[in-house]
C-alpha cells in the first residue's frame, strides 16, 4: 500500500479499530505572538457549509454507502459515532501539545549567545596608555593573541558541533510536521465525511420515517404512536447533538492544520539561522582572526616607531612653546620703565582730581559761612524786634 493510500479517510462505526500512533517530535516552538496592529475593516466572512459538495466522487459514494448503515435507535451505535476520528484528533492534540509544552528553544538560544561571545571576545583587555604602556605590551601582544585565538577557537569548535546536533534534531522535526499534518488532513477528512453521512441520514429519517410516525400518530391518537413518535424525536435530537461535537472536534483538527505548520516554520528558521552561523560566520571569523595574526608582527614594528615619532616630535613642539614664551617675557621684561607711564599718567589724574574736590569743598564752605553770616544778622534783628515789643 503507498503513502497516499494509507492516509486516505476510513469509517466506521466501531470506536477501537482505529489505533492512534502520532509521531513523536524530539523539539517544537511555540509560535511567537504578532505585534499588535490596528485591526483593518474586516472582509464579510462567508460561512462554510459542511456537505457532500466538498467531497470527490469516491468519497461521496462511500458516505451514501456508510450512511445506509447508521441505525439510530441503536444508542451504543450513536454513543461511538465517530468516536474513532474523535480520539484521533485527541490524541493527535495530546502528542503536539507536549512536545511543545516539553521542548523550547532555549539551549540552542544559550548555544548561539555563547558563540556570540566567543566571537567578539577576543582583544578586549584593558591596556596601559602612553608610550611606556605600549611598550610594555607589544612585545607579548601576538603570544597573547594566539593563546586567546587557540582557546577560542576550541570554544567554537565544540559549540559548532552542538549547532550542527541541533540542526539535526529540527531537520528532523521538519520532517514529522509533514507526517504530522498529513496524519492530521486524514482526521479532517473522516470526521467530515461522518458528519455529512450523520446528517443525510439524520434528514432521511426526520422527513421519512419520524414524519410517517408523527402523522399516524395524529390520526390515530393512540398512547403507543405518540410514544413512538417522541421516541424517534429523542433518538434523532440526540444523533444531531453528536453530529455537532463532531463538528466541534472537526474544527479543533481545522485549526490544528496551520498550528503545525507554523510550529514547523519556527523549526525552520533556526535551522536556517544555524546553518548561516555554520557556513557565514564561523569560518569568516577564523579567516579574518587568521588575517589579524599575520598583520600583527607587521604592525608591531612601524607601531613601535610610530609611537617613538610622536612621542618626538611632542617633546619637541612643547620645547619650542616653552622657549618661545620664555623669550618673548624676557624682552618685555627688558624693554620695560621702572615706572610706567601708565602708572604716572593714573597718579597725575588722582593728584589733579584731589585737587579740585578740594578748591570745590573750599568754595562750597566760603558761600555757606556768608549764607550763615546773613541768618545770623536776621536772627539777631528779630530777637531785638521781639525784645521792643515787650517793653511797650
Amino acid at each position: 500500500m503507498s503513502d497516499m493510500e494509507g492516509m486516505m479517510p476510513e469509517l466506521t462505526l466501531n470506536a477501537d479499530a482505529a489505533k492512534v500512533e502520532a509521531p513523536a517530535l524530539t523539539l517544537s516552538l511555540e509560535p511567537e505572538p504578532a505585534p499588535a496592529a490596528a485591526e483593518p475593516a474586516k472582509p464579510e466572512v462567508k460561512p462554510v457549509v459542511v456537505d457532500d459538495s466538498m467531497l470527490n466522487e469516491a468519497e461521496k459514494k462511500m458516505v451514501d454507502e456508510f450512511s445506509k448503515k447508521i441505525d439510530i435507535s441503536d444508542s451504543q451505535l450513536v454513543l461511538q459515532y465517530g468516536a474513532a476520528a474523535q480520539k484521533s484528533v485527541a490524541s493527535f492534540s495530546e502528542s503536539t501539545l507536549n512536545n511543545v509544552r516539553n521542548k523550547d528553544l532555549g539551549e540552542i538560544g544559550d548555544t548561539l549567545t555563547s558563540l556570540t561571545v566567543e566571537l567578539k571576545g577576543l582583544g578586549q583587555e584593558e591596556e596601559e596608555k602612553g608610550l611606556f604602556g605600549f611598550f610594555k605590551k607589544a612585545g607579548n601582544r601576538v603570544e597573547s593573541m594566539k593563546v586567546q585565538y587557540t582557546k577560542a577557537e576550541a570554544n567554537v569548535d565544540k559549540i559548532a558541533r552542538d549547532l550542527e546536533q541541533h540542526q539535526r534534531v529540527l531537520m528532523k522535526d521538519i520532517a514529522m510536521f509533514d507526517q504530522m499534518y498529513e496524519l492530521n488532513l486524514k482526521y479532517y477528512k473522516e470526521l467530515t465525511m461522518y458528519i455529512i453521512a450523520g446528517k443525510k441520514r439524520l434528514a432521511e429519517i426526520q422527513s421519512g420515517q419520524l414524519a410517517e410516525l408523527r402523522q399516524k400518530a395524529e390520526r390515530t391518537g393512540a398512547q403507543e404512536d405518540a410514544q413512538a413518535y417522541n421516541d424517534l424525536s429523542q433518538m434523532c435530537n440526540r444523533f444531531e447533538k453528536k453530529l455537532h461535537d463532531l463538528e466541534l472536534t472537526r474544527m479543533v483538527s481545522i485549526q490544528m492544520g496551520p498550528q503545525t505548520r507554523m510550529l514547523q516554520n519556527n523549526d525552520t528558521l533556526m535551522v536556517e539561522k544555524i546553518q548561516s552561523s555554520l557556513v557565514n560566520t564561523i569560518p569568516l571569523w577564523k579567516s579574518q582572526m587568521v588575517l589579524a595574526l599575520g598583520l600583527e608582527n607587521s604592525r608591531k614594528a612601524t607601531a613601535a616607531q610610530t609611537a617613538v615619532t610622536n612621542a618626538t616630535n611632542e617633546l619637541l613642539r612643547k620645547n619650542a612653546e616653552m622657549l618661545k614664551m620664555g623669550t618673548i617675557a624676557t624682552a618685555k621684561e627688558a624693554e620695560r620703565s621702572i615706572i610706567d607711564i601708565e602708572t604716572l599718567q593714573h597718579t597725575n589724574q588722582q593728584l589733579i582730581s584731589t585737587l579740585d574736590e578740594v578748591i570745590q569743598i573750599q568754595r562750597e564752605g566760603a558761600q555757606k559761612r556768608k549764607e550763615a553770616e546773613v541768618e545770623l544778622g536776621r536772627i539777631e534783628g528779630e530777637l531785638k524786634q521781639k525784645l521792643m515789643e515787650l517793653r511797650s
